[in-house]
Formats: C-alpha cells, structure tokens, sequence
C-alpha cells in the first residue's frame, strides 16, 4: 500500500474523480494527501475529503496565489485546522522572477507561525529558494514537514533533513535528463516519501499524460534499482516515513 503525499484533485483539473481515486485505490494507492494552492482550491480540498475517504486534506496559499485575499485565506486555514493533516502547499517560488520575494516571504512565514502554533506539519514548496526557505525552516524548529517535490543537490537534501523534514520524492526521478537518482543513492530510504504533484510531472513510462496518483507504484518500482530492495520493501520502509510526519 501507498501514500501519494502530494496530489491536487480538484473538478477543475479531473473530470471524474471517482474514476481517479477508484483507479488509484486499485493500484495501491490507499491515502492521497489533497493541496489546496488558494481560498477556492481549500474550500473544495475540504469538501472532497468528506466524500472520499482516501482524500486527506492540506489546506495553503501557494507561493503563485499571491492574488488571492490573504487574510480571508489565512482565517480559513486557522477555522479549519482540526480537519487538516497539514498546512500546504506553502512556500517560495523566485523561478520567474524576485518581484514578488517580499509578499512570498512574508505569507509564507505567516503560515508557518500557524503550523507552530498549533503543532502542524507542513508541505513546502521550494523552487529556485533554498536560502531563504531553509533560513524561515531553521526559525522553527518544531514545525516537520516534507519538501515537496524535492529536485536539489546533495547539500540542499542534507540540510533539509538535517531540519527534520522528509523529501517529496515524485516524477522527476524517473526522468532520463534528472541527477536526483544520484542525489538520492547518497540519501538513506528512511528520508523520502512519495508524491505525485498530480496532474503534473507524470513519471516514466507515462511522461506527457496527465499525472494522477495511481502512477506512485511506478516511481517507487524506480527507486528499487537505487535502494537494492524489494518494491515491498519500499512500500513498507515509506509508509513508516509517511507515519512519522502525518497522523494518517
């Protein structure tokens, strides 16, 4: 059995969630972590994992959703918190451009004071950001969560779970142009979990398709040549990983 600890299912994006989450459930995929980005996108994490079990929801503002009513954001994630497994999708993204560094910083640290207050775990997206995400990171120290969609180099992997944090291991890996397969073969099991970032970065062999999260047991059958251990054994040793970081 699998958790997809970073997807976002939403009527805007899947025609048919049943369809979805029947397709996941079948290929092993039990637990999906579902990311709300915005106030619109929250609202309907929340009301989705009330129609579908395997649906755990993870309410945030995205670092792209800087147009969205913060404030009204931000009080709908602190209304909610009981019903949330964690506070994301969070963080910084300067991969276009430094314009907006300032705003990014300032909601993302806003939501990471609201995971320390009421002991949360967080889903952080880094792209282009690694200073100041582990700079805000190393600022609470009891805050634990999972970089999502992890890409960096070695250095950048051990100073994240140097932090506490697990590596959002997706797609990307199983790309033939992607270095993270050598990051990884220097990184222990006990460091990663599993993500698809749904309905992006859909792994080998289905590249260019729309991503969903009954493809983890392609990414996990990947890791198997860089750990030298059964697709079992991953399934297993991740799981306890996915355990250790979310009450699910």
């Amino acid at each position: 059995m699998y958790t997809d600890t970073h997807c976002h299912i939403r009527s805007d994006i899947y025609k048919n969630i049943d369809e979805i989450i029947e397709l996941s459930i079948n290929a092993g995929v039990t637990k999906m972590i579902n990311n709300g980005t915005n106030l619109e996108s929250n609202k309907e994490v929340l009301e989705l994992s009330e129609k579908y079990k395997a649906l755990y929801p993870a309410l945030g503002i995205q670092p792209e959703e800087l147009d969205d009513d913060i404030n009204k954001s931000l009080d709908f994630i602190e209304n909610n918190i009981d019903k949330i497994i964690a506070i994301g999708e969070i963080g910084l993204d300067y991969y276009y451009s430094n314009d907006t560094k300032t705003k990014q910083l300032e909601i993302f640290e806003k939501q990471m004071k609201l995971a320390d207050k009421y002991n949360k775990p967080v889903i952080i997206h880094s792209r282009n950001a690694f200073d100041d995400t582990i700079k805000i990171i190393k600022k609470y120290p009891k805050v634990k969560g999972v970089i999502h969609c992890f890409s960096g180099n070695l250095k950048e992997a051990e100073e994240y779970i140097n932090q506490g944090y697990m590596l959002g291991i997706g797609g990307i890996v199983t790309f033939k142009n992607s270095d993270l397969k050598n990051v990884l073969k220097e990184i222990p099991i006990q460091n990663i979990v599993l993500e698809t970032d749904s309905p992006y970065l859909s792994p080998v062999p289905n590249r260019g398709k729309q991503n969903n999260p009954s493809n983890i047991p392609h990414i996990a059958s990947f890791l198997t040549n860089i750990y030298n251990v059964s697709l079992k054994e991953i399934s297993q040793e991740i799981e306890k990983n996915v355990n250790s970081i979310f009450n699910i």
